[in-house]
């Protein structure tokens, strides 16, 4: 049988290299390594289990928890069947959960632990066709006695015995066609309702083999997974990518060990969506605060050579003799010590997407040493659409298109694309993938973009947040905000403006930095919204957002859209109160309704404003946030009279 399914490459695996590793898991602080053979004989019981259990061809099975072995075993054997996997956000709430289910028709569900398990249960009466639910972690369910409720283990057990269902399965995975719907994940749902997204073996794998020539990935090759599995990101880079190739993927003990973890796997291979970066530059940063002054000055010295250096180095530009030996002094005192702690000394190649980075972000690494590239792509691409070669990173572009992929524009500058590795269908919604996909086979990416003359694809932003201000400014509000979230105190920004006169901005500072920086200034204060109301607080991100149209001011296109008022918000924004995506995407629009009355202070001339939000904890329960949020004039710089604006600055 031609290796063209998912299956079908888990036994080819485990016929060419049984006894390589698969899959790592850290489970009470110690690894324990499944090789590709035991992979595939796993997946195998359980297909066993699902037949006898009522499993049939399309069918749909929907997995929710972290990234476990367990999980992906269940993946591969739904699909063994010629089923379709539908991941789910393991963070999502119990109503949530309600639509895809539902949507999906799912019958079976293959839950990580009790949390998960009791989400489950408190919507069973509002998903039907849920008949069977399978838990793998067993702590805290020992008195859980519900029909169709069963451990892991004891349906494992039962495929075991199935001994009349091996034939039946053999027989599956010879009739399965590369053209069968594999999985289906759910859009982010920035703008309105999730969908979920068909796609077949054929898209997956094509798109997973492309990028795997292109970067030269082997089965030697080790990557972390560490995202949300329900995210069409890290499922291809630690089930489909793995899959294709043959390479190892690690599941970290946990989301708190994920660091620790990963200096001791020493990935080769690595995927983060920016807000992971920004993270990690914030402990960085929060780490250097804390060192004293030698150290200090050490790592400005490191990283302004690397920063000149090592990007030219990583390109395999020339460099003189004299930063050669300047950037050997500061990685062998600054950079390759932070790679090690960032457990990033092994990196090969590394690629960032989901939404855009900040240039400054991506050049921090880049001065590094790490092989920081940017990919674009979406949930109805397979991903991998554009990708950064080595040798071409770009700030300001994703690269070209992948081999096999189309791209052309609209005169509204949309991107349209044509690839291999297009979806299906959106499920059970004629009227959306009518819109989507075209009757020539082009998508509708709804992205912003232009290709310029070195091939490289550049986006701008959204086509509906892509607007201008009332002067006729270019405004691009994912720009703005990635230049904020630059700084380590600011975790999240949401920049306003489109139609309107200027530009302002909600702020939510990020609470381990900032509180960091606080017990520095002998500033003590109980919480969050303590914390960010403080006028001390407020004026330490008047110098980040001073900084920023510092530089805005030196482009003539954006001078105009600087930031004139902005705001500290005094919770931060949650996905579970519908402010951010599973994927911690923005929802701009729900966020502007919300907080109109914010949004009517900062572009009137009000100095302060008070606001009332209710608030979901992780229980469920709800509460109200109350603050008396302070209104701040931002310093602005115009190229005319820079230099007063300057002073006016030190004097802010």
């Amino acid at each position: 049988m031609t290796a063209d399914t998912f299956p079908r490459l888990l036994r080819q695996h485990a016929k060419d290299r049984p006894n390589s590793p698969a899959i790592r898991e850290k489970s009470r602080g110690i690894w324990q390594t499944i090789t590709w053979s035991e992979f595939a004989q796993e997946a195998a019981h359980l297909a066993c289990a699902l037949k006898a259990s009522g499993f049939r061809r399309g069918a749909h099975a929907a997995l929710i928890g972290d990234n476990r072995p367990r999980l992906y075993v269940a993946m591969c054997a739904i699909q063994w069947l010629g089923g379709v996997a539908v991941p789910l956000y393991q963070d999502a709430v119990a109503g949530e959960l309600v639509f895809p289910i539902n949507s999906a028709e799912v019958t079976h569900i293959f839950a990580e632990d009790q949390e998960q398990v009791d989400k489950l249960l408190e919507i069973r009466d509002q998903t039907p066709t849920v008949k069977h639910i399978i838990f793998d972690d067993d702590k805290g369910m020992r008195h859980y006695d519900r029909p169709g409720l069963v451990s892991y283990a004891t349906f494992r057990e039962s495929g075991i015995k199935a001994t009349d269902q091996r034939k039946s399965i053999d027989t599956e995975l010879q009739i399965g066609q590369a053209s069968d719907a594999a999985a289906m994940f759910f859009t982010s749902g920035t703008t309105g309702q999730a969908k979920g997204v068909v796609l077949t073996h054929h898209a997956l794998i094509n798109r997973a083999r492309a990028a795997a020539q292109l970067e030269g990935l082997t089965p030697q090759d080790v990557a972390v997974a560490y995202l949300p599995p329900a995210w069409i990101g890290q499922n291809m880079f630690s089930y489909a990518q793995p899959l294709a190739v043959g390479y190892c993927i690690c599941c970290p003990e946990s989301s708190e060990t994920m660091l620790a973890d990963m200096r001791e796997i020493g990935p080769t291979y690595f995927f983060a969506p920016p807000r992971v970066l920004e993270a990690m530059l914030t402990e960085v940063s929060i780490r250097m605060d804390d060192s004293g002054k030698l150290v200090q000055n050490m790592y400005a010295w490191a990283m302004n050579v690397a920063q000149r250096v090592g990007p030219k180095k990583l390109s395999g530009e020339s460099v003189s003799a004299g930063d050669s030996l300047a950037y050997a002094v500061a990685r062998a005192t600054i950079c390759d010590p932070l790679r090690d702690v960032l457990g990033m000394s092994r990196l090969r190649v590394a690629y960032t997407a989901g939404e855009a980075i900040g240039a400054d972000l991506l050049m921090f690494f880049r001065a590094l040493g790490v092989n920081l590239k940017q990919l674009y792509g979406s949930t109805e691409t397979s991903v991998f659409v554009c990708v950064q070669p080595n040798g071409q990173v770009k700030p300001d572009t994703v690269g070209p298109a992948v081999e096999g992929v189309e791209l052309r524009f609209t005169p509204q500058r949309e991107l349209l694309i044509r690839s291999p590795g297009l979806f299906r269908e959106y499920h059970r919604n004629p009227e959306a993938t009518q819109a989507a996909l075209d009757d020539d086979g082009w998508f509708h990416t709804g992205d912003a973009g232009y290709v310029g003359d070195d091939g490289h694809l550049r986006i701008i932003d959204r086509v509906k947040d892509v607007g201008q201000l009332s002067d006729g400014t270019l405004f691009a509000p994912k720009y703005l905000e990635n230049k904020l979230k630059f700084f380590p105190y600011i975790k999240e920004a949401v920049a306003f403006g489109a139609g309107r006169g200027q530009v302002c901005a909600f702020i939510n500072i990020d609470l381990a930095a900032v509180g960091n920086w606080a017990d520095r200034q002998n500033l003590s204060y109980t919480g969050y919204a303590d914390l960010a109301t403080r006028d001390e607080v407020v004026d330490l991100i008047a110098q980040c957002v001073r900084k920023v149209n510092a530089e805005l001011s030196a482009d003539s296109t954006l001078a105009n859209a600087q930031i004139r008022r902005f705001l500290v918000l005094h919770k931060e924004l949650d996905a579970d109160d519908g402010e951010l995506t599973r994927t911690r995407k923005v929802r701009r629009g729900f966020i502007g309704e919300r907080y109109q009355s914010l949004l009517d202070a900062l572009f009137g001339d009000a100095a302060r404003v008070a606001v009332q939000s209710e608030v979901r904890y992780e229980d469920g329960r709800t509460g109200v946030v109350s603050a008396d949020l302070r209104i701040c004039n931002a310093v602005t710089y115009s190229k005319a009279n820079e230099s007063t604006t300057r002073s006016a600055a030190k004097l802010a």
